[in-house]
């Protein structure tokens, strides 16, 4: 077995302990741990991913208790890919709060940022549903202490309507469990891929209904309209570099989706095969309109950022809903460019807060201030990445996308929402930057903010967009690998025998 498989969960588990039990009060410490993990995890993370590369499947048995009756974690292209893409926005995001000072208006920061990725990174190598399940609980347990850190009556309120939503979601996934496990006798996602197939027509139905909560539940993680309505407030209230880490939680939801409908509820399921198809491709259309004409709606730039994720995450789910390798392919490719493009725009919401004093980000006109140009400039960068403009893989991803969904029957759909809401996008991103930029640079006034603010801080949401044209530079070997990702997805069969290892009974 490949001990390091276990490193990305184990890390942050051990490091959010020390810090909080033992670097509360040194704060100085507590940040260079904490940074020193999340550069470890990205290490470790791109050497795993090396050798997902080569195209093996592996498992690890936790305790050495073997599949499927054990807790099993599986390393393939996907589950590497997001390892990394987590480990990457990590780091950045780390950087920024550290240079900002945001984790000095609490005490406990650090430890749940390091619980945060513990329940990520479980949640993309776990090999069955109920540690998934754990896991979930894990980063949203964490992710309630991240909103909230800071204080603030309106975090409060948006806070709980947070739990209440994510309550619900994890009563309903307990209830999908139950019925997957009553029929199946199994939680093992390669276990119960098999077992799935054979199902007796008796057991069918509730085996559907079981695979159908899943899919609500996944979809109110990734903010599927209209389970999105937590979305918007939670993300535009809390802390802007919170919520540029957040930008990767929607894809939490999304990874499920991949996971269990290609794996467990895939080709080879028999009558319930490609069980999500139906009803994930209109709820994904929906949520690209409902994302991006929600823009006009936005009062701040972290309100456009949250409906921005949302709109893009309709995109990607788009590509999903097609289930067969080029669709996937893309849909892949646009994955990590929808998470980062949605990171920086949150983090450049955080640098318009400390600059514009009492208007924050709110989309008003307000006075000049210094360094207008250059956050400016990231801005439209950012804007153009959301949208989907050249130069930047926004573009790339969508015209993969549009050219996969030529033959199928919803191509008509599917191209007409996306190019136009595409267009609604630059409207809705033209009107805010008019407001927030271009008019107020014509404002005689200038603005100094109380804060103290230094160059440095800008590097983060630069670095992010030094990503997103790293990923345009290099599209062709990147669409390979994700084209290889797909392929594996869809074959199943070697995630099932790397699981179920032979000899072993099932």
């Amino acid at each position: 077995m490949n001990h390091w498989m276990v490193v990305p969960i184990v890390l942050p588990a051990m490091v959010a302990a020390l810090a909080l039990l033992g670097m509360r009060q040194t704060l100085r410490l507590g940040r260079a741990v904490s940074l020193l993990s999340c550069l470890s995890l990205l290490v470790i993370s791109l050497w795993l991913l090396s050798q997902a590369a080569e195209g093996d499947v592996q498992s690890y048995a936790v305790g050495d208790w073997p599949a499927p009756f054990g807790i099993i974690l599986v390393l393939d292209r996907l589950a590497a890919m997001m390892l990394v893409l987590t480990s990457v926005l990590a780091v950045i995001v780390l950087v920024h709060v550290i240079a900002t000072d945001l984790d000095r208006r609490g005490w406990h920061f650090h430890p749940m940022f390091q619980f945060q990725l513990l329940g990520l990174n479980g949640a993309f190598l776990t090999g069955d549903l109920f540690n998934l399940f754990v896991f979930f609980e894990v980063l949203l347990i964490a992710s309630y202490g991240l909103m909230l850190h800071g204080q603030g009556a309106e975090r409060l309120k948006a806070g709980i309507q947070y739990v209440i939503a994510n309550l619900v979601g994890s009563t309903l996934f307990l209830v999908a469990i139950g019925l997957l496990y009553g029929v199946t006798g199994t939680l093992n996602f390669a276990d119960m891929a098999g077992r799935v197939a054979t199902l007796p027509e008796a057991d069918q139905g509730l085996a559907r209904a079981g695979g159908l909560l899943l899919l609500a539940v996944f979809g109110l993680k990734a903010a599927v309209v209209p389970l999105h309505l937590w979305l918007p407030r939670t993300y535009s209230t809390t802390s802007a570099p919170a919520a540029a880490l957040f930008a990767v939680m929607t894809k939490v939801g999304v990874y499920s989706i991949i996971r269990v409908f290609t794996l467990v509820f895939g080709a080879s399921a028999g009558p319930l095969a490609f069980l999500a198809e139906p009803w994930l491709l209109p709820a994904a259309l929906v949520t690209v309109v409902g994302g991006f004409v929600g823009l006009f709606a936005g009062r701040s730039l972290r309100e456009l950022a949250a409906f921005g994720v949302i709109g893009s995450t309709g995109t990607l789910l788009t590509a999903v809903a097609l289930f067969d390798v080029p669709a996937l392919a893309a849909g892949l490719y646009y994955l990590p460019h929808t998470t980062l493009a949605g990171a920086a725009l949150f983090l450049v919401a955080d640098l318009l807060i400390r600059h514009r004093g009492d208007l924050d980000d709110r989309l008003e006109l307000g006075p000049r201030f210094r360094w207008m140009e250059p956050i400016g400039a990231l801005y439209l960068l950012c804007a153009v990445a959301i949208t989907g403009l050249p130069p930047l893989s926004g573009f790339i991803g969508k015209l993969l996308i549009l050219t996969s969904s030529e033959a199928d029957p919803a191509a008509p759909w599917i191209w007409g929402v996306i190019l136009v809401t595409t267009l609604v996008a630059v409207l809705g991103f033209a009107r805010a930057g008019s407001l927030l930029f271009w008019k107020s640079m014509e404002m005689s006034e200038l603005h100094q903010p109380a804060q103290h603010f230094a160059r440095a801080e800008l590097m983060p949401a630069a670095a992010l967009i030094g990503l997103l044209s790293a990923l345009t530079a290099f599209a062709l070997p990147v669409t390979r690998y994700m084209e290889a990702t797909a392929a594996q997805l869809v074959a199943q069969q070697p995630y099932v025998e790397a699981v179920l290892a032979p000899g072993v009974p099932s």
